[in-house]
Order: structure tokens, then C-alpha cells, then sequence
């Protein structure tokens, strides 16, 4: 015997529409930054600039890649993919965070270049496209900032935005520096800061899709906690073939193989045994788990156990 919760994602349908309109506004100010940014590195010659203004690429497609995920979420189940595309959100966050990783790896070794041998520096144009910047990554975070929990796509466009507008705080003060003392090597130095900004963030977020994609236990469910657990429940003799997993960032999995006493198929109890289990995974445990499968046996079946649910 096994079991599923079945829930309504209409609320969660609703919620992905209104993630998509803040993806497209954020990605529509994201392209004209980028424009107007690598027009000032051209005019500037500033490396510092030229590294937001990579930094803004990256982000523009990134949040292409998560306005295509969001759109492929909402595609329905079908025989031949049973969970539909939803796992289109941590595929498009683990591209844009490996895109983001190079342009941080990029960026850094070109300052380490920069420090020895540091070029003419525009700092009033640097100044003026900094300005430009910031404006936009502070408009984008303000439109970002609501649905930036909802999921890892989400947070991943947040994470890149909010990285751009500490890039562009960095570019106007690397200006003020070069303008008020003349120390070229301060857009080398401030390109260094945006690669130090960008890579340990983007190397986090690479860890959490990877550990989706590889199946990986829900951050913060414990496993052997959960088996103790059911293990105390009425009528359980054993929990085997534990296994948790995530099809999304926020669709955490759950089955298992339960031993219960015979006199509970026999009396019809079976049932309740069941949801008592489910419920648990539900409101027990820091991640609750609603989509979970179970399958209930006698103690009697221990001898036809397939060696791989042992």
C-alpha cells in the first residue's frame, strides 16, 4: 500500500506569473544598463567599468535563461515527463551561475594583469555610466525584492542584481580615487573587489542546483531523524529504503519502504497507519515535506525484499 498528498498549484501558478512580469521589467532595465555601460568602458577605458559591464551581460542573460525557466515551470505533467518542466528553474540557475563564475574568474586575473601595467582611466565618464548604473541595479532591486524567496531562479536574479549594484558602487569610488589622486591602479584594484564579490556567491548557488541536480537530501531534513521519527509511530516496525530528494528548490520528495504489523491489514487500519506518516512529514520536521510516497508492508514480506530496498 502507498500514498501521495495531491495539492491545487493554481496559488503556486499565480505566483510564477507575477515572478515572470518582475523577470522581464528587471531584464528590459538590465539590457539598457548593459548598453549604456560598455559605451562608458569604450569612452572610459576603465576596466572596472568593463567588468560591470560584463558583470550586466552575464545578468541579462541569466535572467533570460530564468524568464524561459519560469515560462517552461508552468508546462504541464505529461505521461513522459511526469514533473512537467519544473526542474527547467534549477537547471537555468546552475547555467547562470556557471556563466557568472567564468566572468568572475575573467575579471580577476585581468585586474592581478591591470595592477602592473594600469592604463589611461577616464574617471569623469566613469563617474557619469557609474551613476547610470547604480540607478538601474537600484530600480531592478526594487522590483526584484518581493519575489526574491520565492525560489532558487528568483534568488539567483536577485543574488546578480544586488552583485551589480555593489559593482557600481565600486566603479564611482575606483573614479573619485583616480580623479582626486591620480592612482591608476585604483580600477584594477576595484575590479578585483567586483571578482571577489561575484565568485564566492556564485560558487554558493553552483553548490545548492548541483546538489539538486545530483539528488541531493533537502537542506535542513535529516534523515535519520526523519526514520527515528517514524519509527516511533503506533504500529511501525521498520523504515527502509529512505530516500529525500528535490525535483525544485521548493518541492522537496520523500519515499519510503514501512514495515507495519500484519494485524493492520487484517483490521483495516493500514489506512490511518498511512496518513499519520504523511502527516508527519508534513508538520514534523524544519522542511515539510507534502509530496511523499510510502509503501506500507507486513512483516512478512521481509523475505521478498529486492535486495536493492534493503
Amino acid at each position: 500500500m502507498s500514498g501521495g498528498h495531491s495539492h491545487d498549484h493554481g496559488a503556486g501558478a499565480a505566483g510564477t506569473g507575477d515572478h515572470r512580469r518582475r523577470l522581464a521589467i528587471v531584464l528590459g532595465i538590465t539590457t539598457t544598463v548593459l548598453v549604456v555601460e560598455i559605451i562608458g568602458a569604450l569612452v572610459s577605458g576603465s576596466l572596472a567599468l568593463l567588468a560591470d559591464a560584463g558583470h550586466m551581460l552575464t545578468d541579462a542573460a541569466g535572467l533570460t535563461i530564468a524568464l524561459i525557466a519560469a515560462n517552461l515551470a508552468l508546462r504541464p505533467a505529461t505521461p513522459t515527463r511526469t514533473w512537467g518542466y519544473r526542474r527547467a528553474e534549477v537547471l537555468g540557475a546552475t547555467l547562470q551561475a556557471a556563466v557568472l563564475l567564468a566572468v568572475g574568474v575573467f575579471v580577476f586575473v585581468e585586474g592581478i594583469r591591470r595592477l602592473f601595467e594600469p592604463p589611461e582611466v577616464g574617471s569623469t565618464a566613469m563617474v557619469v555610466f557609474g551613476v547610470i548604473g547604480l540607478a538601474g541595479n537600484l530600480i531592478s532591486m526594487l522590483v526584484l525584492t518581493r519575489g526574491r524567496g520565492a525560489n532558487v531562479n528568483m534568488r539567483a536574479a536577485f543574488l546578480e542584481v544586488v552583485n551589480d549594484a555593489l559593482g557600481s558602487v565600486a566603479v564611482l569610488l575606483a573614479a573619485l580615487i583616480i580623479a582626486l589622486t591620480g592612482w591608476l591602479q585604483a580600477d584594477a584594484v576595484v575590479s578585483l573587489l567586483i571578482a571577489l564579490l561575484i565568485i564566492p556567491r556564485t560558487l554558493k548557488l553552483l553548490r545548492e542546483t548541483v546538489s539538486v541536480l545530483l539528488e541531493g537530501t533537502p537542506p535542513g531534513l535529516d534523515l535519520d531523524e526523519v526514520r527515528t521519527h517514524l519509527l516511533a509511530q503506533p504500529h511501525v516496525l521498520d523504515v527502509h529504503d529512505l530516500h529525500a530528494s528535490q525535483i525544485t528548490s521548493e518541492l522537496p520528495v520523500l519515499t519510503a519502504h514501512v514495515v507495519i504489523d500484519e494485524s493492520c491489514f487484517q483490521d483495516g487500519h493500514a489506512p490511518r497507519v498511512l496518513d499519520q506518516l504523511q502527516s508527519c512529514l508534513v508538520g514534523h520536521f524544519p522542511v515539510s515535506v507534502e509530496h511523499s510516497t510510502i509503501q506500507l508492508e507486513p512483516a512478512s514480506h521481509a523475505g521478498h525484499e529486492h535486495p536493492a530496498h534493503q
